[in-house]
């Protein structure tokens, strides 16, 4: 059965437990919110922008998302060394002068808020927040973090789009010394295979076959002039006399010179003077009047030393037919020989072709790379040129940072109200539960459900009014240490030790909250 009278009692016996508790907590929420130190938090807010000049028409060489960009730029910001360096410029601690580098680190990183959002088709903003015990300073730690966002931001495109175009210009310098490289191995291949080449083939198929015609020619007039001289030897022993009718007619160096003249007539009509097929009859036909020249004298004189007309008459006809035969003889060795250089650099062409044709496809490899690495050098330096210019991609400020003209926080009554009612719950949860532990037997109903029988009479427990006077007297006393000495050692604490301002902030950065 319910008592309301009885709970009454119950929550005044428990009173000064409650009264601890809740007192403790709500004064503690208090002092809390009474000497936290007043907060002032600026903040300024930055936005990726697209490139200026359109990329179908001249694209930057830096390919980084706006988000990624802002990442990288916000691990930057927040590394030791940057916080270290604002902290000591701006002072934006107040004791930092009792504060290692790490607890300096972890301060400013607690003070500080970056914020990042984008979406699609939506622009990427960045939005910083700092925290500081004054206005001015909140907004100063924010204008240095700029400076080094908008610092990074130049340098690090910057230093991309030049390190594209270092890249890119080494490469098209060792592909050009490739290139010369591989133009030497060509130049030195044909100068030493100069007469096997695939280009001059046909020339020498052609050669080759005049060659043979010319050595077959040789060769007739040879077999004519053995037969001349032998026809001559056996009519001069037979009959003493000697045939005549040859000397009126042509002689064969005479018919070979006609036959050059006509041969040079006729390439003359086909190939330049240059030519070396032109030059070679040429020099033969030098070669073969000098001999005629050279006859005649001989002749000459020999008819005017002998005494026998027909002996000399013979004589000289046999040595004009020795020396025609001899001359042919040179010029056969001399064709021969160049029809076997002929048929060499012909055998030889085939293998020429081929390690010609790998060192043209090395080379026009080596072309295609280099003009594959011009291009790209071209569409690097214009990348350059657009990131040095500061027309491609950048992070600009939307919102300075300004001082704010109130504290942002703390919230003192949300914060003692708040710690006031969490003491009051707390210091009934503690009743509720002291109740819930205790298994004395304290009502009539009580001594029912646990022994089972109804008595005929109960009887309070009765103190005395030594009992009450100690009992009012001890709940005094607790009342006058929760309201003096709670107070007191706050006090002593913010005096003797550290100001609770810093202790509360120090927690803070401890734990991360602000």
């Amino acid at each position: 059965m319910f008592s309301l009278r009885y709970y009454i009692s119950v929550f005044a016996r428990r009173f000064p437990w409650f009264l601890i508790v809740a007192g403790g907590i709500a004064g503690l929420a208090i002092t809390v919110a009474i000497t936290l130190p007043a907060a002032y938090v600026s903040s300024t807010r930055l936005i990726v922008e697209s490139a200026q000049i359109p990329g179908e028409l001249a694209s930057s060489t830096v390919r980084i998302s706006a988000q990624e960009q802002l990442q990288i730029f916000e691990t930057r910001l927040l590394t030791r060394a940057n916080l270290l360096d604002v902290a000591r410029k701006t002072q934006a601690l107040p004791d930092s002068g009792d504060m290692s580098p790490d607890q300096i680190v972890d301060a400013m990183r607690s003070r500080t808020s970056i914020r990042s959002s984008t979406g699609r088709n939506q622009a990427t903003l960045m939005t910083m927040r700092f925290e500081a015990y004054e206005a001015r300073k909140a907004a100063a730690v924010l204008n240095e973090y700029l400076d080094l966002i908008l610092s990074e931001d130049a340098q690090f495109r910057a230093n991309r789009a030049g390190q594209t175009q270092d890249f890119f210009e080494q490469e098209v310098g060792r592909l050009s010394e490739e290139l010369a490289n591989q133009s030497a191995k060509i130049l030195e291949f044909k100068n030493e295979n100069v007469n096997s080449l695939p280009e001059s083939l046909q020339y020498r198929r052609g050669e080759q076959l005049r060659t043979q015609t010319t050595l077959l020619e040789i060769d007739r007039n040879l077999t004519n002039l053995e037969e001349q001289r032998e026809r001559l030897v056996v009519v001069y022993e037979e009959t003493g006399r000697v045939n005549s009718a040859p000397t009126a007619a042509k002689t064969p160096l005479e018919q070979r010179l006609a036959q050059l003249e006509g041969q040079l007539n006729n390439a003359l009509t086909v190939f330049s003077d240059s030519n070396p097929k032109v030059v070679l009859l040429r020099n033969q036909i030098e070669q073969v009047k000098e001999q005629i020249t050279a006859e005649q004298d001989v002749g000459a004189a020999d008819v005017d030393e002998e005494e026998d007309p027909t002996g000399a008459l013979f004589e000289f006809q046999l040595t004009e037919i020795d020396s025609q035969l001899q001359t042919l003889r040179d010029q056969r060795d001399q064709v021969d020989a160049r029809l076997n250089a002929l048929t060499e650099g012909i055998d030889l062409t085939p293998a020429n072709a081929v390690a010609l044709t790998g060192l043209e496809r090395d080379y026009e490899n080596i072309q295609a790379q280099y003009n594959d690495a011009v291009a790209r050098l071209a569409t690097a330096a214009t990348g350059e040129r657009i990131e040095t210019l500061s027309k491609g991609q950048r992070i600009s400020v939307v919102e300075q940072p300004t001082p704010p003209t109130e504290p942002t926080k703390p919230n003192r009554v949300l914060i003692a109200g708040g710690g006031t009612a969490l003491g009051l719950f707390a210091g009934i949860a503690l009743i509720i539960t002291l109740e819930m532990i205790n298994s004395t037997a304290r009502r009539p109903q009580d001594v029912v459900k646990r022994l089972g029988i109804t008595p005929i009479a109960t009887i309070p427990y009765l103190h005395t009014g030594r009992q009450k006077l100690m009992r009012r007297l001890s709940l005094v006393a607790l009342i006058l240490v929760i309201m003096v000495a709670i107070p007191i050692a706050i006090y002593a604490l913010h005096t003797y030790y550290l100001p609770l301002d810093l202790i509360a902030d120090r927690i803070m950065d401890k734990l991360g909250i602000r």
